[in-house]
């Protein structure tokens, strides 16, 4: 590999540099007098008047240094202007090699804080070292009471690089001193600084298929990294890419770090790791690695992919310093065209359009020679629309305009008010840097690029902006040939502009790093970015929480009945969603996860030498299997019939755990124990031995047991030796793993002192933290949670009776969101609060009431410091104390044990007295339990069931004359009441949802069965066409074709009972149909748009409306049948009609009759449409094995102090050996709560 290369970093890179610089080292925008010159701005001079000043009218102040030579710039310093007013509270700043192509240096909110007087001393070490020759301090923010006052200090020292320049035509090689180089371990590290946004940085490749090749690609860099994997035709190359926006002209640092198929990449500030593709660890180049470029053998001067133009320092391969030994002329290297060794700075200055409303820019256009004029000019932007060029014809109204549209580049030719010609480029492309030419003809002197014009416009002048303004970036500006001076706009000496950002691109790529989580997929206009959700299983703004529920507990607590469900156990954590199938037939919820071989297997001819052996994949990873044992205490079941022990007592068969780690104990007995559950019980068959089958009897025995011990579970693998003998065979099967319960649901604490808290390690959140829980208390206010750090901090509490206030700051401002309720919170039952925020949004939900939600802004603070304890029940000054009960407190997905910490804590006990807090669903369909003196009620109000446990069907029968209309009290989102305004960019992705159900029985067809009507011209209806199959029909957009779903052409009007369950999330809406057997599917509408304002709620007849002609048709016929147990979100309409008649809210017409055309609710309750998979059919759980006999075996475990009951499969397995020396044994078949 060559030497190692040694970074040392010094200490010492921290020397004042501003203070020992001459004169003509300062430059300025301009200065207010001459003794408020730039180079009296030395951190605590007092030369002249104390500092720099510009002029009142310099609209884009600026100081700036020259550092004589690049310099490593590790802190800045400011103060205000000695002895006056002036001093600058906030500032930018920007860096350059050349003192004219400028870049920001980004702190976390993009800008650093300065002062708050004259001479104070603000100090900020930089996170990330600048290496530039010149700064400029950009004055923001200034005391509004005085003027901009600066004097600096920039701390740092001498660095030293070794340069190479190429040209677009040239490349460096260096050739190894034999055939082909192999390593296990690579470190390579780079800066680059580029022209073009393609070109190949590294290559080398082997004949065995290796290759590494690291290129600019689109403006990101792509690594391509092979051991050895066979490339087969049309498979092509993956590449890792990081970073964007590269081909800025400043530079770039590289660092890749491999060992064996381990990876790094690091650009700049952000690192991806990866595992590489081959089958082996080494990587193998031949003969030679080029840099900048890939020559093709034999060819000189040509090359096979285009190559890198720009200047590349500090290239050390495996610690070889690629560029001194070329400079050197060495031997190893070899020079292909011309690289030299001083970096060329080419002059392309930048201009930022900042506002997408108001920025433009008008320069002089002068007719050519043919009478006409012609522009160029590049831009990049990442909004899609926006008005690039606007002028006016000699023909009047005649004028062109030059726009992104829907992100295409579009030219119209406005001849007349109403006849147009446009031509489009770039389509399915979003354009980030382009370069276009136009050709018109003018007759006045005033081009607009792009126009969003000043007010004060002269009459003579034309600019209109009839789009959004463009907002990004342009440069090389030329008209009819003739280069475009913008020093001259900004000195006020050519054209005019408003809010424009000379010498520099600003624009930032939002999506690095990548905010949003679980896999989605980012996008981004100029200030803010966007996550799509799509297939990740999560929602939220950056794909944060899951659509999921954590355990089938959660799933029977929701009203679902047995099915197949998709489980998140760690919530918004790490790990992804799996599949389980949940049993809830009885009054237990069994979580089972399914494997690879749960049938019975028979055993012969197996040697400790050669012995049989079986692995386990399970439905699940090894990651979710252990999320999931860790939470709800797993067990599994199987038998087996072999020797546990030879003579000498050594195992002959065994089974490994989830750790990987050989067990030798059997089900019903201990760790570490090599024995069997007969031997626990003393009944064995024959007492001299541990296990039945060790009596080694010529007749068939059994074993069976309980595995039970958390820790060891699952099992992974199977070994069974010793089956070889004549006669001798073993027998085994394992099940599904098998959980009962989920106790973190019911952990809870209640605390009876103010000043007593619980105490948890510090909250990890700092990008995002979703954090729920229950609560029911009698006191007035107290804080649920608080986490603090040295200026952060976050807090949830009830301020007041009827009150929930979510509040936190992160270094932006205090940040208040606040839920009331029009009924005390105070009333001793259970509420639910769930607080989230992320680098998007803040939102707070407080049991079904409105949901509150405030926008982050664009620029700012994003991290969430804390440094205390996390304290629940309290405050870390004990004061403002919780009292009251807290239950499933939850957060990012870790339900913290509230019980365990509660016992060793002064003034909070373990659980929560009364009736409602037990485990077991006391209340039924969304029914919510209430705590009485001697005992309690169901709240059936926000259920479309009855009775006093919710579970009673609520049904009526309907004529075709018959409706009922249930009007919403004020106009009524279904989505959410949010506290900001959106962006017009992403304002269509609000998270629309609505949840539909109720059960029918009809012969009818055509039938209405519910209509869902807005204010804004928007319904949903679900009728039975003229088949009698059932149709969907969302209609969002007045001005578009509605969405219409029929899930099948079977008729539902055949007098059975058929229960409809409709869920939409945003674009996908998720449909149940059942009868006997569960129909389910999912569908995608074309807009995923809220309903706006919900007007009405119909069911049956529908007259004077205005829907589509074949809704209207079903709606004419109305229904007639039986309807039951309707729910609308949280309304129960049907129930409102029969219990508040005379209420203004609900309107009957016609004759309804309460009727029973259903069954009992429990019974036929259905899955939850987001969680459940569509077919069933294949799955087979084999709930028992009866394989010549029965033995039924229980057993009760006190697993992870819970109670959960270990119930084995009801399971027969025999043992059979006709050698009368080696004993035989059973593994256990087992199941555990």
């Amino acid at each position: 590999m060559g030497p190692v290369l040694v970074l040392v970093f010094l200490d010492n890179c921290d020397g004042p540099l501003v203070s020992n610089l001459l004169q003509a080292s300062f430059e300025k925008s301009s200065q207010s007098s001459i003794s408020n010159a730039p180079h009296f701005a030395k951190l605590n001079r007092r030369d002249g008047a104390g500092g720099w000043s510009p002029q009142v009218t310099d609209r884009q102040p600026w100081l700036q240094l020259d550092l004589r030579d690049r310099m490593e710039v590790t802190a800045v310093a400011t103060q205000g202007r000695y002895g006056g007013s002036d001093w600058v509270s906030g500032y930018l700043l920007l860096f350059s090699d050349t003192g004219r192509a400028w870049k920001q240096y980004r702190q976390e909110d993009g800008r650093f804080v300065g002062n708050v007087n004259a001479d104070g001393v603000v100090h900020h070490k930089l996170s990330h070292s600048i290496r530039s020759r010149f700064l400029r301090f950009v004055p923001l923010d200034w005391n509004p009471s005085g003027w901009v006052g600066l004097r600096v200090e920039v701390y740092g020292c001498a660095y030293k690089s070794y340069v190479a320049d190429f040209d677009g035509r040239s490349s460096l090689l260096y050739r190894f001193n034999q055939k082909s180089m192999s390593t296990v371990k690579d470190v390579i590290s780079l800066s680059f600084k580029s022209r073009q946004a393609e070109g190949v940085l590294l290559h080398g490749e082997g004949q065995r298929g290796d290759y590494i090749t690291l290129e600019l690609h689109r403006g990101r860099l792509a690594l391509y990294l092979n051991l050895g994997e066979l490339i087969t035709p049309g498979s092509g190359r993956v590449a890792v890419t990081l970073s964007s926006l590269l081909d800025d002209q400043h530079w770039h640092s590289v660092l890749i770090e491999r060992f064996n198929k381990q990876v790094n990449l690091t650009v700049d500030t952000h690192t991806q790791h990866f595992r590489t593709k081959g089958e082996g660890d080494s990587l193998e180049v031949d003969y030679e690695l080029s840099f900048g470029g890939i020559p093709l053998p034999g060819k000189p001067g040509t090359f096979l992919r285009k190559n890198f133009h720009g200047c590349i320092e500090n290239l050390y391969y495996n610690g070889i310093n690629i560029i001194d030994l070329a400079k050197r002329r060495k031997p190893q290297i070899y020079s292909v065209g011309n690289v030299t060794f001083s970096c060329s700075e080419p002059q392309l200055v930048s201009t930022t359009f900042l506002s997408s409303s108001s920025s433009f820019l008008s320069l002089p256009a002068t007719l050519s020679a043919s009478g006409g004029f012609a522009v160029r000019f590049q831009f990049r932007t990442w909004n899609p629309d926006g008005l690039l060029l606007s002028t006016r014809l000699a023909l009047e109204p005649q004028r062109l305009e030059l726009q992104i549209s829907n992100s295409r580049l579009r030219l119209t030719h406005h001849m007349s008010a109403q006849q147009k010609e446009e031509v489009s480029t770039g389509e399915g492309q979003q354009p980030r840097k382009l370069i276009w030419q136009m050709f018109g003809y003018v007759n006045i002197p005033l081009l607009c690029v792009p126009l969003g014009c000043p007010s004060s416009s002269s009459s003579d002048s034309y600019c209109e902006n009839p789009t959004l303004a463009f907002q990004g970036c342009m440069r090389l500006f030329s008209i009819n040939s003739q280069p475009m001076d913008l020093n001259l706009v900004h000195q006020g000496r050519l054209g005019d502009y408003k809010e424009l950002q000379f010498d520099t691109c600003g624009i930032h790529d939002r999506c690095l790093p990548n905010f949003c989580e679980h896999g989605g997929q980012c996008s981004q206009s100029w200030s803010h970015f966007y996550c799509d959700c799509s297939g990740t299983g999560y929602t939220g703004a950056t794909c944060h929480n899951s659509i999921y529920e954590a355990s089938c507990e959660a799933y029977r607590l929701t009203g679902s009945s047995s099915g197949l469900f998709s489980i998140d156990p760690d919530g918004s954590g790490p790990l992804g969603p799996t599949q389980v199938y949940c049993n809830m037939t009885e009054n237990k919820v069994w979580t089972v996860v399914i494997h690879n071989s749960t049938d019975p297997v028979r055993v012969q001819g197996s040697t400790l030498q050669k012995p049989y052996i079986m692995k386990f994949n399970y439905s699940a990873s090894p990651e979710q299997l252990m999320a999931l044992v860790a939470r709800f205490c797993f067990s599994t079941f199987g038998p087996n019939c072999n020797p546990v022990t030879g003579p000498d007592g050594s195992p002959l068969s065994w089974w490994v755990d989830q750790g990987g780690e050989r067990r030798t104990y059997w089900g019903g007995f201990l760790p570490g124990v090599q024995q069997c559950s007969c031997s626990l019980e003393e009944n064995c068959m024959d007492m001299n031995y541990f296990c039945n089958c060790d009596a080694d009897t010529d007749s068939w025995a059994n074993d069976t047991g309980v595995l039970s011990y958390k820790e060891h579970l699952p099992v992974s693998e199977i070994v069974i030796g010793d089956t070889n003998r004549t006669g001798s065979e073993a027998l085994y099967r394992i099940g599904p793993l098998r959980c009962y319960g989920d106790k973190s649901v019911w952990n809870a604490a209640s605390f009876y002192q103010e000043s007593s808290y619980l105490h948890f390690p510090t909250l990890q959140a700092e990008l995002s933290a979703d954090i729920s829980f229950y609560f029911k208390t009698s006191a007035p206010s107290g804080v649920f949670l608080e986490n603090v750090g040295l200026k952060d901090f976050i807090r949830v509490e009830l301020s007041s009776p009827s009150v929930v206030t979510f509040s936190f700051d992160v270094g932006n401002g205090l940040v208040d969101l606040a839920v009331k309720s029009h009924v005390p919170l105070n009333d001793r039952q259970w509420h639910y609060v769930r607080a989230e925020r992320s680098v998007k949004e803040a939102s707070l939900q407080v049991d079904q009431l409105p949901l509150r939600f405030l926008e982050a802004p664009s620029e700012g603070h994003l991290r969430l410091r804390l440094n205390s304890q996390l304290f629940v029940g309290g405050t870390a000054a004990r004061q403002r104390g919780f009292l009251g009960c807290i239950r499933t407190l939850t957060i990012n997905g870790v339900t913290f044990n509230l019980e365990e910490r509660a016992k060793m804590t002064p003034g909070v006990s373990a659980g929560c007295p009364g009736h409602c807090s037990g485990s077991s669903s006391l209340c039924h369909n969304s029914g919510r339990c209430i705590e009485k003196n001697s005992g309690y009620v169901c709240d059936c109000s926000q259920s479309a069931y009855g009775g006093p446990s919710c579970k009673e069907e609520v049904s009526v029968s309907f004529n075709r004359e018959s409706s009922v209309t249930y009007t919403f009290q004020e106009p009524f989102s279904v989505m959410q009441n949010r506290s900001f305004q959106a962006s017009s960019v992403y304002r269509g992705n609000s998270r629309a949802r609505e949840n539909m159900a109720f059960i029918f029985m009809t012969t009818q067809s055509p039938a209405m069965l519910l209509t869902v009507s807005t204010f804004s011209q928007q319904y949903i209806a679900v009728i039975l066409a003229r088949n009698g199959s059932l149709q969907i029909w969302y209609h969002l957009h007045v001005d578009r074709r509605p969405d219409v779903f029929s899930p099948r052409p079977s008729s539902l009007a055949d007098g059975h009972l058929h229960r409809i369950r409709i869920h939409r999330e945003g674009k996908d809406v998720y449909l149940q149909v059942s009868n006997g057997y569960i129909y389910k599917r999912k569908y995608t509408l074309s807009s995923d748009a809220e309903l706006i304002l919900i007007r009405s709620l119909t069911l049956g007849i529908v007259v004077g409306e205005n829907f589509d002609e074949e809704v209207m048709q079903a709606g004419s016929k109305g229904f007639i049948g039986c309807l039951s147990s309707v729910q609308f979100n949280h309304m129960a309409p049907l129930k409102a009609a029969l219990l508040n008649r005379g209420s203004s809210l609900v309107s009957v017409r016609g004759h309804l009759v309460e009727s029973n055309c259903g069954a009992p609710a429990d019974s036929t309750t259905s899955h939850p449409l987001s969680a459940a998979k569509t077919n069933k059919d294949n799955v087979s759980l084999h709930d028992s094995a009866v394989i010549g006999g029965l033995f039924l075996y229980f057993l009760l475990i006190y697993c992870f102090g819970v109670n959960m009951k270990l119930v084995p499969d009801v399971t027969l397995f025999h043992c059979l050996s006709s050698s009368l020396s080696l004993p035989l044994s059973l593994f256990v078949s087992l199941s555990l709560s």
